[in-house]
């Protein structure tokens, strides 16, 4: 199917033709893994968001397609062994969004993990996860510790273990999930709101009306079986269906700071314990020039969603890293962007926000509304997979139809069919020779080739077309080049869908997102036909998320305004 922005009616109408086999609520990770895993065993599958995908808490994480090693304080055994094993998994089917990262694990005097305990709780994860040989942990000294990482507290420092995790940027894996569902046949579309479930005279699920955020138009599409993944929106759709009753989603606010690399000059990710005594767990990771710093975790319970990071959370970030790392001194005016998003764990009782378990529960209610809820951005296959089953299983006992198992281990993901990990520096070592016959420079091709993978080759077509339309509109060839590419292959509707979640450049380049704003939208501006009040809009929306990331006023939020 197209995923295109340029076809929205066309993929509305398709949707609405005849009956789906499954219909997908929520166009977060969880939502586009089913939707793939489905599609992959041969069922017809709608799926809608009524926001951008990865919109919600798909885009709003720590980043990291990582284990849980928390979970091993919390005998989270299962979790551990599970998310452990999938963190290889999807990284050899998405080498182009996944990377591994060295993470360092401290050891003090006093602190919640001692020598041994470490050693210990590494190797039992090692062992859970099924870590390859390369990866496994290893113990550090006291003054290893301190080479890798010259800015820790040397107080109390006993040594240190020294492990893998997986980097990813969640609004990109959770994309590339999507356009791959999309190319096996999903209708997927975002800003599509279900404003009301569909029900027979047995009030048995058939269904939903589908309204376009964008032209207020409303669609009926029909579904033999639909699943809610709203991420934390499942009680509100729960409601809707009249059968929000038992577990309840109990949501916790997660919160990130970035600060420029220069002012905090650590090549080190770190995982540690706040100096605060309030028994909790920080990452400090490098990236791109950057380090970003996190997490928070406080109950949530504002309406509408829209978390935002406040002055306490950025302090308490702040004064977690200043009691790590005594000696960079940081405050309010380093950082330079931050994010918040809510996890939708599931209630239970007599638990505070960070013992919730992060497990993912099925809800199936009388109607056949099939929930997910819970479980972490790591997991998301095998979560696909358990709801998928469940629809499978109900289909076959309806119809007699035999679906096959899951086929998602080894399915390799937009952009990286590179044919394995292994494959992928040689390919884009390849691929930068194409990108500067293209006419663009070294550092953008590698730039392009690491962000897009094997999909790169049409970035590089339009870079060889577009030089005339980058120069009127004041922008190089590949800016230009992505912002199009997200047009017509992942259905970029407004400039936040772009900055934010299709470059992660609100938070990570903040300054470059700035100055590219005003042209970026001249170009949306033309490319939609938007009228002054559209652009207006867009312009207003755009401000108002630079300044959310700076914590400055939208009015100044654009460079030039």
């Amino acid at each position: 199917m197209s995923f295109s922005t340029l076809e929205r009616t066309q993929l509305f109408s398709e949707m609405a033709r005849q009956p789906l086999d499954l219909f997908v609520i929520g166009g977060g990770i969880t939502g586009a893994g089913i939707a793939l895993d489905a599609v992959s065993r041969g069922l017809r599958v709608g799926l809608a968001d009524m926001q951008d995908f990865a919109g919600g808490t798909s885009s709003r994480s720590t980043k990291l397609v990582h284990g849980g090693l928390r979970y091993l304080k919390q005998f989270e055994v299962k979790i551990v062994a599970e998310v452990g094993k999938e963190r290889a998994i999807v990284y050899e089917n998405a080498p182009h969004v996944t990377k591994p990262e060295k993470m360092m694990l401290p050891i003090y005097q006093g602190g919640t993990f001692g020598r041994f305990s470490t050693a210990l709780g590494l190797k039992v994860y090692d062992f859970l996860a099924g870590v390859k040989r390369s990866e496994r942990r290893v113990m550090l000294s006291r003054k290893q510790t301190l080479n890798k990482e010259p800015l820790l507290k040397k107080e109390g420092l006993k040594g240190s273990g020294y492990y893998v995790e997986y980097r990813t940027d969640d609004a990109r894996l959770t994309i590339e999930v999507m356009k791959e569902a999309a190319a096996r046949g999903v209708q997927a579309i975002n800003y599509a709101k279900v404003e009301r479930l569909l029900y027979d005279a047995g009030h048995r699920i058939i269904g939903v009306i589908l309204v376009d955020q964008l032209t207020r138009q409303s669609y009926k599409i029909l579904a033999r079986k639909v699943v809610n993944a709203a991420g934390p929106w499942v009680d509100t759709i729960r409601e809707q269906d009249h059968s929000n009753k038992g577990k309840h989603l109990h949501l916790t606010k997660g919160v990130h700071i970035v600060i420029d690399g220069q002012r905090f000059p650590m090549e080190q990710a770190v995982y540690f314990d706040t100096t605060n005594g309030d028994k909790r767990m920080i990452f400090v990771i490098p990236r791109d020039g950057k380090v970003y710093a996190g997490t928070t975790d406080t109950t949530y319970v504002s309406w509408p969603i829209d978390p935002k990071p406040t002055a306490e959370d950025r302090d308490y970030i702040l004064d977690a890293i200043n009691g790590m790392f005594p000696t960079v001194h940081l405050g309010p005016d380093d950082v330079e962007s931050s994010w918040a998003g809510v996890r939708p764990l599931v209630q239970e009782e007599g638990k505070s926000p960070s013992e919730i378990s992060r497990k993912d529960e099925i809800f199936i209610s009388e109607s056949g509304l099939i929930s997910i809820a819970g479980g972490k951005l790591t997991g998301y296959r095998k979560m696909a997979e358990r709801v998928v089953n469940e629809v499978t299983g109900e289909l076959k006992a309806e119809t007699g139809i035999n679906y096959p198992d899951c086929r998602t281990e080894k399915l390799e993901l937009s952009g990286g069919h590179f044919g394995g990990s292994a494959h992928f520096q040689s390919y884009v070592a390849e691929k930068i020779k194409e990108g500067i016959e293209a006419g663009i420079g070294a550092r953008e091709a590698s730039e392009l080739v690491g962000k897009y993978g094997t999909n790169v080759s049409e970035l590089f077509h339009y870079c060889a077309i577009n030089h005339q339309e980058a120069e009127h509109y004041h922008l190089t060839s590949a800016q230009l080049a992505t912002v199009q590419y997200g047009i017509e292959h992942e259905m970029v509707v407004s400039p936040v869908d772009y900055f934010t979640r299709r470059s992660g450049k609100t938070l990570f380049s903040i300054d470059e997102a700035k100055s590219q704003a005003e042209p970026v939208l001249a170009y949306l501006a033309d490319r939609f036909n938007w009228t002054s009040e559209q652009k207006a809009q867009y312009t207003a929306e755009l401000e108002a998320s630079f300044a959310e990331a700076t914590g400055s006023p939208a009015s100044k939020a654009i460079a030039g305004q």
